[in-house]
């Protein structure tokens, strides 16, 4: 490259060369897809039956960068950025439960056709799905649910709250890392099984928390779709085959929750151990181990119970 293109392409910010960093070590091709008002950054990969997995508030698609190399060798693969979140960018009009539920459906029409795929959906993505579930459960083959929101009111433990809030309000390094040592177990553990991936993410959490339209897309999300319980009529009225996956000291929903929601729905409960709220980066081996088993079952009717993932 010429000295004369070097100057003529504009500065990459932090935020950006941690994201360009985090997108090199998952094998999936990312592009832009117009959906409902959002403009939609979506990783895609893999061949067979799809799957889509949306993730939590505050995060991105990268934060399933420990469990795509694994899926994708038999499915197909979608990770949106979520509305507001990572790259997407929302447009003109309002954010909110109904537009996040036409952004999904358009989604899948997009990126699935014909083909049903698994939902897998972690904390407010979890939210997201299930709502949609108890709508569109015909454009479904699984709905798995992982840590999620929705099932009671969002009331995390104060331990977890305080330095949620403080992360909000003043998003640094430090708080970032104290928000961090809440949402994981043993974030050493999870900074060395991430590899060289783990500053990059530490990076692009911490720019994303500093953007004032991604402060706006997860303060309306949370309030509109993740913040109260779904209701339990409309729960009961979801028909595709549901799993839950959760971590055993999750503080931020507590296993009670989805230990009732199992109960109460039927849907078999596999509960992560020696991690919190996010499975998938923290055990990734048994969350795939559990998330196998919900996919191997869709289509077949489930009997309720806890199912111990080590």
């Amino acid at each position: 490259m010429s000295t004369q293109d070097s100057a003529a392409r504009p500065e990459r910010s932090a935020g950006q060369q941690a994201r360009d960093q985090l997108l090199t070590a998952i094998p999936l091709t990312e592009r832009r897809i117009q959906s409902a008002t959002v403009s939609t950054a979506v990783l895609e990969g893999g061949e067979g039956p799809p799957v889509v997995l949306l993730h939590g508030h505050g995060e991105f698609a990268a934060v399933w960068t420990g469990v795509v190399p694994d899926l994708v060798r038999d499915h197909t693969v979608i990770v949106p950025d979520l509305p507001g979140h990572g790259d997407s960018l929302v447009g003109d009009g309002r954010l909110d439960g109904d537009t996040v539920l036409n952004w999904l459906d358009e989604l899948i029409d997009q990126t699935c056709g014909a083909r049903p795929p698994v939902l897998v959906g972690h904390l407010l993505g979890g939210a997201i799905a299930a709502r949609y579930a108890v709508h569109r459960s015909d454009r479904l083959a699984g709905l798995v649910l992982v840590d999620t929101m929705g099932l009671g009111w969002f009331r995390p433990a104060p331990s977890f709250a305080v330095p949620m809030m403080g992360f909000v309000v003043r998003p640094t390094p430090k708080s970032r890392d104290r928000l961090f040592n809440r949402c994981l177990l043993d974030t050493d553990r999870a900074g060395e099984q991430a590899g060289g991936q783990w500053e990059p993410l530490l990076a692009y959490a911490l720019d994303r928390a500093r953007t004032p339209s991604v402060q706006a897309a997860t303060r309306r999300l949370i309030t509109q779709v993740g913040m109260k319980p779904i209701p339990s009529g409309d729960l009961t009225r979801i028909d595709v085959p549901t799993d839950l996956i959760h971590g055993r000291h999750d503080l931020q929903v507590r296993l009670r929750t989805a230990k009732a929601a199992s109960v109460r729905y039927g849907w078999p409960l596999h509960v992560i151990e020696d991690c919190r709220d996010d499975p998938a980066v923290e055990q990734p081996e048994a969350f795939l181990d559990a998330l196998r088993t919900a996919i191997g079952t869709s289509g077949q009717t489930e009997t309720s119970g806890e199912k111990e993932a080590a």
